[in-house]
């Protein structure tokens, strides 16, 4: 017998939809984008030759509809690895549970995840404009560090490595390496985007190195990032999503990645704030090649 997921694990509305993200099981494409604002979620639709849904609820906005013959689903998460938790899990529920049984489905289906968002890079040869996927991701989040199956599909040594040249405080938690799908990466990065390894922090400010009217804790930890060196890889960027999505989706067995593009350089100290119209490049390279 399959695993049963009683009403307080898996909160179902009395529509028939899951409980955040008010979609239902039928709304849900194969192939997924994944924004953060809400807001860019239109802006990805607009692109579709056809609307078949769209759903909102808090800052969870949904669209399913046809791109060139592919059924897609654009989703927006809101910020951080928090809200990926909740956005990841709901999309494999409506995928891999059976709504009406409560019991999960004997055969998977596999999700086919791209996050696109925007970042700060953190590399000479990162600019403004600059499209990064994210081969491997860095949590300074913690999230996968709640999951069993958490060091199996970690980098381990690349973690090891990381806590030694940066002299990790352990109040911080444990920061985990967890890689992008391959195959999704040479389907989607091609030779067009820069594939580097993404931080991805637990807030906007002081998780990233930005100092207003508090402190903080490691005035050195933007240097020690920007110098870090494991195999030939170097940290190319900051963003607040890209480890829980590769995380969750490698421990529930769907292909993801994430890409964004560099809206502000930290080493340069530059910043574009009218990225919406350039960003538009991006999603459409990504809608291609989903």
């Amino acid at each position: 017998m399959s695993k049963f997921f009683p009403e307080s694990e898996l909160i179902i509305n009395p529509d028939g939809s899951i409980f955040h993200l008010h979609v239902k099981p039928e709304q849900l494409a194969d192939k997924v984008i994944l924004v953060g604002d809400p807001g860019r979620v239109s802006q990805v639709a607009k692109f579709f030759d056809q609307v078949e849904c769209e759903v909102s609820n808090r800052e969870f906005h949904t669209v399913t509809g046809q791109y060139k013959g592919k059924r897609v689903t654009v989703q927006s998460t809101g910020i951080g690895c928090d809200n990926i938790d909740i956005v990841l899990n709901e999309l494999d529920a409506l995928a891999n549970i059976d709504f009406e049984t409560r019991h999960e489905k004997e055969q998977l289906r596999q999700l086919s995840i791209v996050r696109i968002g925007t970042c700060g890079g953190l590399q000479p040869y990162t600019p403004t404009g600059t499209f990064i996927a994210s081969v491997k991701s860095i949590g300074f989040d913690g999230l996968l560090n709640f999951y069993a199956g958490r060091d199996e599909a970690c980098d381990l040594e690349f973690e090891e490595a990381f806590k030694k040249h940066m002299n990790w405080n352990p109040r911080l938690g444990a920061p985990y390496v967890i890689d992008a799908d391959k195959e999704l990466i040479e389907q989607v990065a091609c030779d067009d985007m820069v594939r580097g390894v993404t931080i991805a922090c637990g807030g906007f400010f002081g998780p990233q190195g930005r100092e207003l009217r508090i402190p903080l804790a490691d005035p050195r930890q933007n240097e020690k990032v920007e110098s870090f060196e494991y195999k030939g890889l170097r940290i190319t960027n900051f963003e607040m999503e890209s480890s829980a999505v590769a995380g969750l989706s490698r421990l529930l067995g769907h292909r993801a990645m994430t890409c964004c593009m560099v809206i502000a350089n930290r080493l340069a100290k530059e910043a574009n704030s009218n990225y919406k119209n350039s960003i538009e490049i991006l999603i459409e390279k990504v809608l291609d090649r989903i």
